[in-house]
């Protein structure tokens, strides 16, 4: 049975099979923008782009609806339309610009533009990944974190990772659009009572209310250049997590513990703490191993977030 997966105002919900997607479309809470994902379908899609679903659009109770706040209809999808020989070659200038115009949902700080931008409404100040703005709008200004902002043991610790998360205070009032190599974006909502720790590199931005700290795992200091980075973040607020593709969770406890590859883990609870193991032999160096030389261990009730992809990890000596 087909299972599909619905984005709601920048969630996902599902699985549903065809007949309860056919009840929600019925019911208006699903129309042709609707973004969906499931069997054959790798990225966010609108449901009025996926064949396979066209027989919603001729269900007599079906109304056009708004698309959800998720994302914007992608045009990539009317260009694939077009490189397939489908009719319709092009866009009008005027449907190029409906769908691909900014969508409006005010009410909260941060907001998907789509699933590879993030949308962050400033009102005083926030916090970003060095480099990531890739367009604004109102009276902002971007300030790169000073070397004693946050007191001498944080640039102590900057300063041994080589400036293992450079980020860039975010000042002003006006909306500011952030990305990082297309990858997927996630916004998370700390509530004061738990924390998250998130590998230097795919962190994107978090609100001021949210405190951050560098955490170095010194266990692999001599393996790979100096130590594996992350940072953890407390407090109450939004953040923003980016991955290569849609991220995978893995729940883990003492009696079912999760091993992963640093260069494809993203984040993990900040209740866990990462034992690091090693496999090293001869025939590691010379490329006959049989798996990855480094790998991280999680054991203890919480949960860790790995992406289809392995990265080059955030080390010492980059900046």
């Amino acid at each position: 049975m087909s299972e599909w997966f619905v984005a709601v105002n920048g969630q996902s919900q599902g699985p549903y099979d065809e007949a309860q997607l056919v009840a929600e479309w019925k019911a208006r809470r699903v129309g042709q923008d609707t973004l969906v994902y499931g069997p054959g379908v790798a990225e966010w899609t609108p449901i009025g782009h996926i064949p396979t679903l066209q027989h919603l659009l001729t269900t007599p109770a079906a109304v056009h609806t708004p698309a959800p706040r998720a994302a914007a209809a992608p045009a990539a999808a009317a260009a694939a339309t077009s490189a397939a020989g489908g009719q319709g070659v092009g866009h009008t200038l005027e449907e190029f610009l409906a769908q691909t115009a900014e969508k409006d949902n005010p009410g909260d700080v941060f907001e998907l533009e789509s699933s590879h931008m993030l949308e962050i409404h400033v009102n005083g100040r926030v916090w970003s990944k060095l480099g990531a703005m890739v367009a604004y709008r109102g009276q902002l200004k971007f300030v790169r974190e000073g070397a004693f902002e946050h007191g001498l043991g944080h640039f102590m610790k900057k300063a041994l990772t080589g400036e293992a998360a450079p980020l860039t205070k975010i000042e002003g009032q006006g909306i500011c659009y952030l990305a990082d190599e297309k990858k997927t974006v996630t916004i998370l909502r700390l509530d004061g009572r738990e924390s998250l720790c998130v590998n230097g590199n795919d962190l994107l931005a978090f609100e001021d209310g949210v405190t951050h700290e560098i955490t170095m795992h010194r266990k692999i200091a001599g393996m790979l250049s100096g130590g594996l980075f992350s940072v953890r973040l407390s407090g109450h607020g939004m953040v923003a997590i980016v991955s290569h593709g849609r991220p995978l969770t893995l729940r883990c406890s003492a009696a079912d513990p999760v091993t992963t590859d640093p260069n494809a883990t993203v984040a993990w609870s900040g209740s866990l703490a990462p034992e690091f193991k090693t496999d090293i032999s001869f025939r590691s160096f010379i490329g006959r191993g049989g798996g990855e030389a480094f790998q991280m261990r999680f054991a203890g009730d919480g949960f860790v977030v790995v992406q289809p992809y392995e990265e080059k990890p955030v080390v010492a000596g980059q900046s």
